[in-house]
């Protein structure tokens, strides 16, 4: 039993050593991919030195010098977007303050290359974190909290400006709203006038004088010569009205000698008692 015991922590320690031993080539192998990398960026080649990197990672992935240059390559190309992703990933995978501080430092300057200095403000900070006498990250980051404000202030005053717009297309609206507003009471009263005038015109003549005055003036007129054809009385002559009054009186006065001299007759009459056969 003692023996078997043995022979396995034997071949534990022979497992371990063989791993570890493995370990250290992918770590040599990577080295050595970063190092050619790091020749190639200085040859201005960041096509070879991408794969080369590329390549160092492949052998060890958690390789913070492979992924941290990676990253610086396509910084130098311009390729921010990678550049910040790599530096990312290299900040995640450093075990020392030292490769944080690098990291975050750069992270910090894509940041100030992509404007956005607010971001930018952390990331220094994170690095200074890790390393508070890098006189260099302390530097960037005053520049990244002026570049900060800066744009803080912008922001406002392209905030006002928006909302002085937004006032202006408002005020702009209700001034065109009231001027439709205006047309619409003055065509109201054209037409109220229009009517008026025609209300008018209706109540005239062909020559512009009121139907209702000129038809007072024609009664009037037609009374007029109505009297003038009546004949006038003469001196010493009865008018017709006159002789038609006398007439009346003869009459009513003959009436009443006819209606007396035939209650005289009847008096002179006797009744009669009986009847004749």
């Amino acid at each position: 039993m003692k023996h078997i015991t043995i022979f396995i922590l034997t071949l534990f320690t022979a497992f371990s050593f063989a791993q570890e031993k493995e370990q250290l080539m992918a770590l040599k192998k990577a080295n050595n991919y970063v190092y050619e990398g790091n020749t190639l960026v200085n040859e201005d080649d960041f096509v070879s030195a991408e794969m080369a990197y590329r390549k160092a990672i492949s052998e060890q992935p958690t390789s913070v010098a492979g992924i941290y240059n990676l990253g610086n390559s396509y910084y130098k190309k311009g390729n921010y977007e990678e550049a910040l992703y790599r530096h990312q990933q290299a900040a995640e995978n450093a075990e020392s303050k030292a490769e944080k501080h690098k990291a975050f430092h750069n992270i910090g300057n894509i940041l100030m290359q992509n404007k956005k200095c607010k971001e930018a403000v952390e990331a220094y900070k994170s690095a200074l974190r890790n390393n508070p006498a890098d006189d260099e990250t302390r530097y960037n980051l005053g520049l990244a909290k002026e570049c900060a404000e800066q744009q803080k202030d912008q922001n406002k005053d392209d905030e006002n400006k928006d909302n002085k717009d937004e006032n202006k297309d408002q005020e702009k609206k209700e001034n065109e709203d009231n001027k439709d507003k205006e047309g619409e009471d003055k065509d109201n009263k054209k037409d109220e006038g229009d009517e008026d005038k025609k209300e008018g015109d209706d109540k005239k003549d062909d020559e512009g004088k009121p139907k209702d005055e000129k038809e007072d003036k024609g009664k009037g007129e037609d009374d007029k010569k109505k009297e003038q054809q009546k004949p006038k009385p003469q001196p010493g002559q009865l008018s017709p009205q006159q002789i038609k009054s006398l007439l009346e009186a003869m009459n009513n006065q003959e009436k009443k000698v006819q209606e007396k001299m035939n209650a005289e007759k009847q008096k002179g009459v006797k009744v009669k008692t009986e009847k004749d056969w």
